[in-house]
């Protein structure tokens, strides 16, 4: 194995960028394909913005034991060239006049699934290209490339689409994925690849990786935090969209300058993470970095209409994503670090489901409310409920645990 983050872990990193800057870069794209194209109404963009991957988490329970017996770096591929024939679907129904919202559905559904085993696998195959030592420099280099990602894809994305037509993006995305495949095979066998040799898949076996994270005294918090934390603030997305396009008047070009501005923050966040654990421990970045980034999304619910506004969301939002950017490479690392190697792509599989099932549940619980009370009362409640977020942390970090 190499020391460092050498040659495996730059054609595993390289694969990674591929697939997060073709997703970025489709953000969106099935609810504009199905507004633009299809000329649907609300409630099914709400649906297939939310049922796809929910129902992916699910695909992704039911097929997570049959991922886990087998060696990550082919089941990386593997989901990789499915979510490319997935995806490429999608042009090919549009050019014969064929596409339609159950196709959409079914292909989200199956992207949603293959991200799962994709992210679970990948968690597993890190650990064997990289050092333990190197773990937090590896994850904060894939954190920095995502919000390079998220800051930059969506407004291509947008031009690409207003340019060249609405699955434009799609293709460019399932082409990502081929990509990613090919550079994940170029990394090759690694002799310590883990597998589980298991002659059948049992029943109980679907909720074994939920029995890992619940039995541990650090995992179980985090998970209970992460799946708090993430759901309220992605529940509170469309409300944003809601306010400030609706009420508040903003141009859709002010709106996306807005959230994607601050992603810079995330970047730098990444970048300050290694620095800080150095200095001060894995354990304080968490407890610390995991208090701050709950405690900005409900200023959403006070902004105002005009130019400060936007100032006062950009603010908000980088200090959220800065935070953020700061937490998850370290969230990452610890996480892997105390995952035994054969139960990482369970556990990681019911990590990935735990969070889609919440993020989707608590986002139809937030419009709701907001259908009731308006999009600022169902902001303000969640940044209320993310405030009480930080108890659930750990209040101890076994770095050395395994």
């Amino acid at each position: 194995m190499e020391r460092g983050p050498g040659r495996r872990f730059r054609l595993l990193w390289a694969a990674f960028a591929t697939s997060a800057a073709g997703t970025w870069l489709a953000f969106d794209a099935f609810p504009l394909i199905a507004i633009l194209v299809l000329h649907t109404g609300p409630v099914e963009v709400s649906l297939l913005a939310a049922a796809g991957p929910a129902a992916g988490a699910v695909l992704a329970t039911l097929t997570g034991p049959f991922v886990a017996v087998r060696r990550p770096r082919p089941v990386m591929i593997g989901a990789d060239l499915v979510r490319f024939a997935a995806l490429a679907t999608v042009p090919v129904a549009y050019l014969l006049g064929w596409l339609a919202v159950p196709q959409l559905l079914l292909v989200a559904v199956v992207v949603a699934a293959a991200d799962i085993a994709f992210t679970a696998a990948s968690g597993a195959f890190l650990k064997t290209v990289v050092a333990p030592g190197d773990l937090l420099v590896a994850n904060g280099r894939f954190e920095s490339t995502t919000w390079v990602a998220t800051a930059v894809g969506p407004p291509l994305g947008g031009f690409a689409v207003g340019v060249l037509g609405p699955v434009t993006t799609v293709v460019a995305n399932a082409v990502s994925f081929l990509a990613s495949a090919a550079w994940v095979r170029r990394i090759g066998p690694v002799a310590r690849e883990p597998t589980i040799a298991a002659p059948k898949v049992r029943p109980r076996d679907l909720v074994d990786g939920w029995r890992v994270l619940l039995a541990h005294p650090v995992l179980r918090p985090l998970l209970l935090n992460v799946v708090a934390v993430n759901s309220l603030i992605m529940a509170t997305a469309p409300l944003a969209a809601v306010l400030m396009l609706g009420e508040l008047g903003f141009a859709p070009w002010q709106y996306a300058l807005a959230f994607g501005a601050p992603c810079v923050g995330g970047l730098v966040g990444a970048r300050m993470s290694r620095r800080l654990v150095e200095r001060f421990g894995e354990p304080a970045v968490l407890r610390v970095g995991g208090t701050l980034r709950a405690v900005w999304s409900g200023v959403i619910a006070f902004v105002p209409a005009g130019p400060w506004g936007i100032v006062l969301v950009i603010a908000v939002q980088f200090c959220l994503v800065g935070c953020a950017g700061l937490f998850n490479p370290v969230l990452a690392t610890t996480r892997l670090r105390l995952l035994p190697d054969e139960s990482v792509v369970r556990a990681l599989t019911a990590w990935s489901v735990s969070t889609k099932a919440a993020i989707a549940a608590v986002t139809a619980l937030g419009g709701l409310l907001a259908a009731v009370t308006g999009p600022r009362v169902a902001i303000a409640a969640a940044g209320v409920l993310l405030l009480a977020t930080p108890v659930l942390l750990p209040r101890r970090v076994r770095v050395a645990d395994s």
